[in-house]
C-alpha cells in the first residue's frame, strides 16, 4: 500500500510546483530512489525537463522522457506511461493516475492556485476513501 505525501507550498504560482519537484527529485535520487514524474501535458513535461537540467548549477539529475528511455533513474511521462519505475511517483497532474498503486510512495505537490488546491482536495479524498496512509507537509518557505 503506497504512502501518500502532500507537500503544501506557500506560493500561488503553479511554477513553484515544478521548482519544488526538482528539489524533491534530486533529494530522492541521491538517497537511491527511482522516480517517475507524472506530468499533466507536454508543455509541463518540457518545462520540467528544462528545470531538471538547470535548477542547480552544481548538480546533475539523470532523467529522461519515458518515450525516449524508460531505464533512466528519473523519468518524465504523460498519460498511462510510467516506464518501469515503482518506487516514487511525483504526481503533477490534477488527477490521480490509474497506475498509482504500483508505487511505494506518492508525492502530491500543492500550491495556492484555486484549481490546483481543488484538485488536491479531490485527490486527498480519493486516497482517504480507499484507506491509504496520508501525510501532509506544510512548507513555510521554498
Amino acid at each position: 500500500m503506497p504512502q501518500i505525501d502532500f507537500y503544501i507550498l506557500p506560493s500561488p504560482l503553479p511554477a513553484a510546483r515544478l521548482d519544488f519537484a526538482c528539489k524533491l527529485v534530486e533529494k530522492a535520487w541521491r538517497l537511491g530512489h527511482s522516480i517517475h514524474l507524472h506530468c499533466s501535458d507536454a508543455a509541463q513535461r518540457e518545462a520540467l525537463d528544462q528545470r531538471l537540467w538547470a535548477f542547480k548549477g552544481e548538480s546533475f539529475v539523470p532523467h529522461n522522457i519515458v518515450q525516449d528511455e524508460a531505464s533512466a533513474p528519473i523519468t518524465l511521462g504523460l498519460d498511462d506511461s510510467a516506464g518501469q519505475h515503482s518506487d516514487l511517483l511525483v504526481n503533477l497532474d490534477l488527477k490521480v493516475p490509474a497506475f498509482f498503486e504500483r508505487f511505494s510512495r506518492i508525492a502530491e505537490i500543492v500550491v495556492e492556485d484555486p484549481a490546483i488546491r481543488q484538485a488536491a482536495r479531490e485527490s486527498f479524498r480519493f486516497y482517504r476513501e480507499r484507506g491509504y496512509p496520508l501525510q501532509d507537509h506544510r512548507l513555510q518557505r521554498l
